[in-house]
């Protein structure tokens, strides 16, 4: 069973010290390895994806906007339930919105 440690922010200074030695040492070359197979399955396929932030559609703009507190914890909250990010949730109303106006 591991221990919890004591925050940074709450140790003195031999215990800050001691708590972050590790990273006091340089960078070596030679403590290095090879990455194993699951590994570098796992960082090939991370490379192929490319940006972490999906485009969607044509393409992506951002956009500042101002609305009320009380309908973004709404939206939030929705988007959460949903299992869909805040601009997912949006773009998905606003599709939804244009399609009923132009019908």
């Amino acid at each position: 069973m591991s221990r919890k440690r004591k925050p940074y922010q709450e140790m003195n200074a031999d215990e800050l010290a001691e708590a972050t030695k590790k990273y006091d040492k340089e960078f070596v070359a030679d403590e290095a390895r090879p990455l194993t197979a699951a590994e570098r399955k796992v960082f090939e396929s991370a490379r192929r994806r490319g940006p972490v932030r999906p485009r969607m559609g044509k393409s992506a703009e951002k956009i500042n906007i101002t609305i009320e507190r009380g309908l973004l914890r709404e939206t939030d909250g929705l988007a959460s339930k949903s299992g869909k990010s805040r601009s997912e949730l949006i773009a998905e109303s606003l599709r939804l919105l244009l399609r009923r106006r132009a019908s």
